[in-house]
């Protein structure tokens, strides 16, 4: 008899317009049917034709604040979308009635083109694994999964920095490593990294070491200005010979850019080369 999958939800909270790639993550996400997709967002321009696993949900940044702080117990300190990012690891804790169903609970960036998700998550790492990171040296930011249950839902709190971080306006990078993204690649040890905050890198790999929680660090992703992918029907493959789980357009989209069109037609297959995106 066949195993039913793990059940996944991604959470994004989107305050502001729509970038040009947004279709682009769309379409992705679409042809990862099996996950889940829950968009928070004040803008009330939606695509008119959702694939049926991607729900809109009209939230602004005041509800957000309200809702966070009523979670949390005391006020968190949040003026631009962009202080978001250091809230994705308590999206679980705050957003209980949005996981209660799911095996794991997530969040993304909506700057990522994803391939098959599940190539690279088979339920023998998801029943292996509380928290997954799509990289090998530190906990990302663009994608990562908690499994859902009463520690991982609020594994933020083993930071000693935490209320420090939700009560500031500033951006602490907190749901990667507090900036020391140069030493967690380099490959020393959590401990000997110093930062401003204690972040959530530090955070799972110390827990992971205590043998508190497991977690998966593996390198599934590709960033910069890589070039030479071929998107088609969902899998994403590099060089002609690599399959990834998503590319991160952190670097492309500041040099290309394209006219939003919210409902956009992408066809079944395109390039994604080092400066642009083509069909051909």
């Amino acid at each position: 008899m066949k195993r039913s999958n793990k059940t996944i939800v991604l959470i994004i909270v989107w305050i502001g317009k729509w970038p040009w790639y947004f279709p682009y993550f769309l379409y992705s996400c679409k042809f990862n049917s099996s996950i889940d997709f829950i968009i928070l967002t004040d803008n009330d321009d939606i695509p008119i034709n959702i694939s049926s696993n991607i729900k809109f949900i009209y939230y602004s940044l005041d509800d957000f604040k309200k809702d966070a702080s009523d979670t949390l117990g005391f006020n968190v300190e949040i003026e631009k979308g962009y202080k978001l990012c250091d809230f994705k690891p308590a999206y679980g804790c705050i957003f209980p009635e949005l996981i209660s169903k799911y095996d794991f609970w997530g969040h993304c960036d909506i700057d990522i083109i994803f391939g098959n998700i599940r190539s690279f998550l088979s339920n023998k790492v998801l029943n292996k694994y509380d928290v997954i990171s799509a990289r090998h040296d530190y906990l990302t930011g663009s994608f990562a999964l908690y499994k859902n249950g009463l520690l991982n839902n609020v594994l933020f709190k083993e930071s000693k920095d935490y209320r420090r971080v939700y009560t500031n306006t500033q951006n602490f990078c907190f749901d990667e490593t507090n900036f020391a993204f140069k030493p967690f690649e380099a490959g020393f040890h959590y401990s000997k990294i110093i930062t401003e905050v204690e972040s959530m890198t530090h955070v799972v790999k110390r827990l992971d070491e205590e043998k508190i929680i497991k977690a998966y660090f593996e390198f599934q992703i590709l960033e910069g200005l890589a070039g030479n992918m071929l998107w088609e029907n969902g899998r994403l493959i590099y060089r002609n010979q690599v399959e990834i789980m998503f590319y991160h357009l952190i670097s492309l989209k500041c040099i290309y850019t394209e006219e939003l069109d919210i409902n956009k037609m992408l066809p079944e297959r395109y390039r994604i080369g080092k400066n642009k995106i083509y069909y051909r």
